[in-house]
């Protein structure tokens, strides 16, 4: 079989060759203009040599051609990118970032001090915080005569959610004649209120000197501990308003007020105490004609003082130091004017509480509870609690 065999060219006989080394070609005939300064003609030379070791295979020829223009625009390509401005931000091409609004926090040197909820409370009103800030508030000395009868723990009960509603500080004196019962001092937990237990261990002569000889005893018992405050007698009988309670912190020496009652014969309601013109007492109103030889016509629950004036009576000027106390001596309807003329010399030395004494903040209701008969089946032998607790 006859071979065709091809000769190298003349020109490429007097170059000698180690491995492929040193192969060259006049590739640059085939670019235009013969420009060996362009970019990337630096690159050509090799790849001409490559193809021309490959040209000669015959079939391959396609191939090479294919390999020859994917390199070269893959060299322009990469001369073209290397021109371009290479100032380019990841920011430029990354998706817009969600964020909250922008919020100024100073953290150095802050201290955080307390964290609001911005809910508005009671706490937190106006009227609240000046209290709070202001002057502290005076005591309230409350001191209620208590004895075993119908309605007495109804009474207990009443007068102790009313205290429970004014603003400390206040202690409540219950006074008991004989003995401290269990069951009233069960009653003075639960309502909540700061209370001390007081028996009065004098026995009275007759019912109605029990309540004289009950003050006397939280009186000794102020003056002794000396209590400071001020000192108010409320039967647990009577009817009370808060505001009646906060007013009486404004008294300084004695303050004074009217005091409706219901009349004995339940049919209409009389007005007892202070005529005022502004805060100064000018009068008094009464309705008894029995009870006009009185100097002053108030009524037990219509007054209160400053309990300094039983401990320290040199504060106020008393010419005689002898212990303030009510009087079973005197008629009775007549403690009451007694008992004033030992802390207040005059109206002079009295104070009416409220502008023009005009508000009734409390009633005397005269309600006769001795004789009281429950009907049958209401009497329980044991306590409630304890009788649902076996059943």
């Amino acid at each position: 079989m006859a071979s065709i065999r091809r000769t190298l060219s003349p020109a490429y006989h007097h170059r000698s060759y180690q491995n492929g080394a040193g192969f060259s070609s006049p590739s640059h005939k085939f670019l235009p203009n013969g420009n060996r300064k362009h970019s990337s003609s630096r690159h050509l030379p090799l790849l001409f040599t490559a193809l021309n070791l490959v040209y000669r295979k015959g079939w391959r020829r396609s191939l090479c051609w294919c390999l020859f223009f994917f390199l070269i625009g893959f060299v322009f390509g990469i001369t073209l990118f290397g021109n371009m401005d290479t100032d380019i931000r990841a920011e430029d091409f990354a998706f817009p970032e969600l964020k909250p609004p922008h919020v100024d926090l100073l953290l150095d040197d802050q201290i955080v001090t307390s964290v609001s909820l911005g809910i508005h409370t009671r706490l937190q009103e106006p009227k609240e915080v000046d209290d709070l800030i202001g002057p502290p508030l005076k005591q309230l000395i409350v001191v209620t005569p208590t004895y075993n009868r119908g309605f007495q723990a109804y009474f207990l009960n009443r007068l102790g959610q009313v205290l429970r509603l004014v603003k400390p500080p206040l202690v409540w004196i219950v006074v008991e004649e004989k003995v401290a019962s269990f069951e009233t001092a069960e009653i003075l937990r639960r309502t909540g209120v700061m209370y001390r237990h007081v028996v009065c261990t004098r026995s009275p002569s007759e019912p109605k000197d029990r309540g004289v000889h009950q003050r006397n005893a939280a009186l000794e018992h102020i003056e002794r501990h000396k209590v400071d405050g001020i000192v108010f007698f409320a039967d647990d009988d009577n009817v009370y308003t808060v505001e009646l309670f906060e007013s009486l912190r404004t008294i300084r020496r004695f303050g004074t007020w009217p005091v409706a009652m219901l009349a004995p014969s339940k049919n209409k309601a009389i007005l007892e105490g202070p005529v005022c013109n502004g805060s100064q007492v000018i009068g008094w109103h009464t309705n008894e004609k029995s009870k006009r030889l009185r100097r002053f016509h108030v009524d037990m629950s219509g007054f209160a003082f400053n309990s300094s004036i039983l401990w320290d009576p040199k504060r106020w000027g008393r010419p005689y130091s002898n212990p303030i106390r009510q009087l079973d001596t005197v008629k009775e309807g007549f403690q009451e004017t007694t008992f004033i003329e030992q802390v207040a010399e005059d109206e002079s030395q009295m104070e009416g509480i409220l502008p023009g004494c005009s508000r009734i903040m409390n009633w005397h209701i005269h309600l006769d509870t001795s004789n009281l008969i429950y009907p049958k089946g209401w009497l329980l032998e044991k306590n409630l609690e304890i009788t649902l607790a076996i059943k």
